[in-house]
């Protein structure tokens, strides 16, 4: 039986893995699939989550990262057309050798790394049962950092599942746009998207993606945003080289956000954690580091997940300030004010 056994591989996960082996505990870390896995994300490392990684990781290697490597904030334009401007220098980096590192970093620590699908848990009186495709492994504690559709969540029921996802949809081409390379874009205009649609580059590629509730009408809103671009900036694109689809939590006025129950604990965007716009790695990797930090401060289950909820009352705090003041310069998304 495991100390601890951690679902999914990105920040949150290698977070919680990696403290949690520090902490001397026997560490069990799984994800669906072999790393480097692709993971569709922006790929923004606000100052906050550096000072995280290099903290506890060590200095984000060099292969990781994307040109331009500096990202020097985000630009929002409001559906009145108005623009903010909020400089703040970041890295912008790959995702799948991003988590990658981090995950041999865990491996190092002594976790036991493996590609297993878990599928659901059941816990007891002194520990979890999680179930995998041909076997089972038990643990003392599970964090599960499995994504905003989070299979431990929809599988067992332990708390309420987001039904309501935002589904991204983004394309990487070549070609040139008339925007600042080195800066995130986004656009509120409802005209373009269902949630926002955004800009950047990475290497050679320039992305363009919009957010839907609806999927079906992904496509049809990512043409019209490529056809503002093409108007409003120059856009011109030569090839489409890849597509891809994601999901992120659905941010709602309630804020409800899911810590866990029992032993079972979520972090990252299990958890339903976000912050402005979709930035989720540094939450993922606060909240990761946060449910390992509770296990060792309790010998009970209760007391864990109570010092866990305290510990992250300034980071949900943060989250909600981010989306209020989004609402105040939003009519879109006026609604967090209420």
């Amino acid at each position: 039986m495991y100390d601890v056994l951690v679902i999914g591989t990105g920040p949150a996960g290698c977070m919680a893995a990696k403290k949690s082996a520090d902490a001397g505990y026997d560490v069990l870390l799984v994800d669906k699939m072999d790393l480097p896995r692709e993971k569709s994300c922006s790929g923004i490392l606000i100052q906050k989550s550096v000072q995280m990684v290099e903290a506890e990781f060590g200095k984000i290697p060099e292969m990781t990262f994307s040109h331009p490597q500096i990202n020097r904030g985000i630009i929002l334009t409001n559906e009145d057309g108005k623009t903010f401007r909020f400089e703040s220098e970041g890295y912008n980096i790959w995702r799948n050798l991003f988590d990658h590192y981090l995950a041999l970093k865990a491996e190092e620590a002594g976790v036991e790394l493996r590609t297993a699908r878990a599928i659901s848990c059941r816990e007891k009186e002194d520990r979890v049962t999680v179930n995998f495709k041909d076997w089972e492994e038990e643990a003392q504690v599970v964090i599960a950092c499995d994504g905003a559709r989070s299979t431990i969540k929809k599988n067992n029921m332990v708390t309420s599942n987001n039904t309501n996802p935002i589904i991204t949809y983004q394309t990487f081409c070549r070609g040139n746009v008339d925007l600042e390379a080195d800066f995130f874009h986004a656009f509120l205009n409802p005209e373009l998207s269902q949630y926002d649609a955004w800009f950047n580059v990475k290497d050679e590629y320039i992305i363009m993606g919009v957010g839907v509730q609806d999927p079906s009408l992904m496509k049809t809103y990512h043409s019209r945003f490529l056809s503002f671009l093409k108007t409003n900036h120059n856009a011109r694109i030569d090839s489409i080289v890849k597509e891809e689809v994601g999901i992120i939590h659905h941010i709602t006025p309630e804020f409800q956000v899911d810590l866990g129950k029992g032993r079972v604990f979520f972090a990252g965007d299990a958890a339903n954690l976000l912050n402005l716009l979709g930035e989720g790695i540094s939450s993922a990797l606060a909240s990761g580091y946060l449910a390992a930090h509770a296990i060792k401060s309790s010998d009970n289950p209760k007391g864990m997940l109570n010092t866990y909820k305290k510990s992250m009352e300034k980071d949900i705090a943060y989250m909600i300030r981010q989306w209020k003041f989004l609402g105040g310069i939003s009519t879109r998304f006026r609604c967090f004010l209420d």
